[in-house]
């Protein structure tokens, strides 16, 4: 039984996930009451709904004249697989990798689409590869930000403007959240589920004119699914980045996408969103700085991610120990802060270090992050009162 003293605070909101994100603040099921539902996406109505998700979301990013907004299925997994599978092997391909996300990206590149002219250039959770060692003669595909090891790329400033490949870019923990730099980007995807937590099962597709390009004057060898399918007759499938969705989308979910939106611009928009983050970052950063048994796994300051912000352990009583028993113990850890209902799903991801991971972005309220810090030194007490208990 654990008796040690509790915080009195408690977040309003204990829902920290990094995936599916928390709702926005004030979110309710009553807002979708119009939802566009029983009828065909494609009538009038529902293809201006679908229409006015894409215009909006491409004006709050800040998109370039000419950069294409689509709706695909499957989430941002679907939108990469979608973007690898109808763009590269025209060129030679250097896949960027640091965590689990980069990882599946460069085994789907190696051993699904068996390119023969790849580089994986790979660094351990918490770091960096050499940026400088990408060869934008070839395509580079990366995360802008490492969702499973809260490390981002700090700018675009690595990224050639003279490129002759493409660069195929997963930003889905990074959009909303992150200053992206979209001159030189090529292609690029996240979900509704991420920053702005939105639902899960839609993803969105950025093409630069440059992607455009490679889609029209390059056909892969291989067999292309429907849903895949961005080209008809040698040019881009154009109604897809109106609206006309390659498979039936969730109206109840682009109706809260829509409502999402309302909610990012009533703040001020994209500037808005970003110091939300920065600010909900630092409340970490503070209590980080003055507790003595935790650390960012990441390791520079420049490339910490302020959105999944990922945390190790370092008091030699849980650092010393195996990866297993670390892992019960963040298990028991999280299992401490579940209980009490003040924190869920925080508990690093399956394939990182054993650790913590803190969603820190917009639609968290600064006040829950306050009130969640008391509580995690807690649940350290407590959880190593039960282990020396065990032992």
């Amino acid at each position: 039984m654990n008796e040690l003293t509790k915080p009195a605070a408690r977040p309003a909101n204990p829902r920290f996930s990094s995936g599916p994100c928390s709702k926005h603040p004030g979110h309710s099921l009553d807002n979708l009451k119009h939802a566009f539902l029983g009828r065909s996406h494609r009538a009038p109505e529902g293809l201006a709904r679908l229409s006015q998700a894409i215009d909006r979301t491409s004006a709050l990013l800040g998109l370039p004249e000419g950069y294409r907004l689509a709706i695909v299925p499957g989430s941002d997994t679907g939108a990469m697989e979608m973007a690898l599978w109808s763009l590269l092997g025209a060129r030679g391909v250097d896949m960027l990798s640091w965590e689990s996300f980069g990882k599946t990206w460069a085994t789907d590149i190696v051993e699904q689409l068996k390119l023969s002219d790849v580089r994986v250039l790979e660094a351990e959770y918490g770091e960096l590869p050499d940026l400088s060692e990408a060869d934008f003669s070839r395509d580079v595909v990366f995360a802008w930000n490492g969702t499973t090891s809260g490390v981002r790329v700090p700018n675009g400033d690595w990224i050639a403007h003279d490129r002759q490949g493409l660069t195929i870019c997963d930003a889905t923990s990074a959009a909303f959240a992150q200053n992206l730099d979209w001159a030189k980007l090529d292609v690029t995807t996240f979900s509704w589920q991420k920053a702005l937590g939105g639902e899960a099962g839609h993803g969105m597709l950025v093409l630069s004119p440059r992607a455009v390009e490679r889609l029209e004057s390059y056909t892969p060898p291989w067999p292309m699914p429907k849903v895949f399918r961005l080209t008809k007759n040698g040019k881009l499938a154009e109604k897809v980045f109106r609206g006309a969705t390659i498979n039936t989308p969730s109206m109840l979910c682009v109706e809260d996408w829509l409502d999402t939106l309302d909610w990012a611009e009533s703040l001020g928009g994209l500037d808005a969103l970003m110091a939300r983050v920065d600010t909900n970052a630092s409340v970490i950063n503070r209590w980080v700085e003055k507790t003595p048994w935790v650390e960012f796994l990441g390791r520079d300051p420049e490339s910490r991610s302020n959105t999944s912000v990922c945390l190790k352990i370092v008091d030699s009583a849980v650092a010393d120990l195996p990866g297993d028993e670390q892992r019960k113990f963040v298990a028991r850890f999280a299992g401490f802060l579940d209980a009490e209902g003040v924190a869920f799903d925080i508990a690093s991801h399956r394939n990182a270090p054993p650790g913590l991971r803190i969603w820190a972005g917009a639609t968290v309220e600064t006040s829950d992050l306050e009130a969640l810090m008391p509580w995690l030194d807690w649940a350290y007490k407590s959880a190593s009162s039960s282990e020396a208990q065990v032992a």
